[in-house]
């Protein structure tokens, strides 16, 4: 793939948003899988802001699992290896271009303590992140969901498809992404736009009922037939449907014989109003990374997998963003039905 000048200035933009000044050492974490494309990228774009790249690159690891795995943000590739972390650690940024990303690898925790900022840029084909790199800051906003999320004791979720969840945050880990790494201890991915919250153990109870349209993002695709999974204190007991999505997402838990494969992860909202729904329709599956489907506007995005909080640590996941829902906290409804309501600014 050839580099093009509007992918570099699309790159400017963001690392603009991170504060990369003249001079600054800037770390790029990468790993012989990684999308060689966005490294080139990068490079010639701190290089033209004056700052110095320097790449620190990494063997992928051979397959281990039973199934494949897409999207967990949970990339091993660092295996607490002490030469790479203390190249990570330290003032200043570190742009995180591995496949699945460090978002919730063991190692990130260390890394941010030590004083790095780290911007994740997820594993999409340039065109995507260039879509969605423009003049529009989200701070404000998903920073105002940040706090809406901490203050509040309950999220209750319900849809016209008969979603019906209800989530005790008392206890819960929560945070946003808006797309800028500009402090130190900071994580940041690109595309942004999201507000989260990882729920403590035994906090979500109810039925979550995907429709056709809603997405299962592990397997890049949207759903053609319902499928409701019902909830006890976190897991999934049940998965109810009759149609080929329902029998995929049982084969692909079953495969992990790992009961905490079936807990919730986290649970949230998107913001971003430039992303788009229906854009995986248009791309391969090896082109998109979905990051942008976990941060359109108004989604409601309930994961299952790893959750630090309730002690949970698991390599099965799914997210799957679904429309149409109402979000509420502590009764006040943030998302009504799928659109975002006038509570951010």
């Amino acid at each position: 793939m050839k580099v093009q000048e509007k992918w570099i200035q699309a790159f400017e933009t963001v690392f603009r948003k991170c504060k990369v000044e003249p001079g600054e050492i800037v770390r790029l974490l990468c790993e012989t899988e990684s999308r060689s494309i966005n490294v080139q990228l990068a490079e010639l774009a701190l290089a033209r802001m004056g700052a110095v790249p320097i790449q620190i690159t990494v063997p992928s690891l051979p397959v281990t699992t039973p199934v494949p795995v897409r999207s967990t943000g949970a990339s091993h590739v660092v295996q607490n290896m002490p030469p790479v972390i203390n190249a990570l650690s330290g003032q200043g940024l570190v742009v995180d271009l591995t496949v699945e990303g460090l978002l919730h690898s063991p190692e990130l925790p260390h890394i941010l303590e030590s004083g790095a900022r780290v911007l994740m840029v997820s594993n999409e084909h340039p065109e995507i992140l260039e879509r969605l790199t423009t003049t529009l800051d989200l701070t404000k906003p998903v920073k105002n969901g940040v706090r809406m999320l901490a203050k509040s004791k309950h999220m209750r979720v319900s849809s016209a498809a008969g979603t019906s969840l209800d989530i005790n945050l008392e206890g819960a880990k929560v945070g946003g992404v808006w797309g800028g790494a500009d402090r130190p201890g900071l994580v940041q991915h690109w595309p942004g736009g999201l507000c989260l919250a990882f729920p403590s153990s035994g906090s979500v109870n109810g039925a979550l009922v995907l429709n056709i349209g809603d997405v299962n993002l592990t397997f890049k695709r949207y759903l053609e037939t319902p499928v409701t999974l019902h909830i006890e204190n976190d897991y999934i007991t049940r998965i109810e449907g009759n149609g080929l999505d329902a029998e995929l997402m049982r084969s692909y838990m079953e495969a992990w014989q790992d009961r905490d494969a079936y807990a919730v992860s986290h649970v949230g909202w998107g913001m971003n109003p430039q992303a788009r729904w229906d854009a995986l329709q248009m791309f391969d599956k090896n082109d998109t990374n979905g990051t942008e489907l976990r941060a359109f506007a108004g989604n409601f995005l309930y994961s299952t997998g790893a959750n630090d909080v309730a002690g949970r640590h698991t390599l099965g996941h799914f997210d799957l963003p679904m429309r149409n829902c109402t979000v509420e906290l502590d009764g006040v409804a943030i998302v009504d039905e799928g659109k975002l309501c006038d509570v951010f600014q």
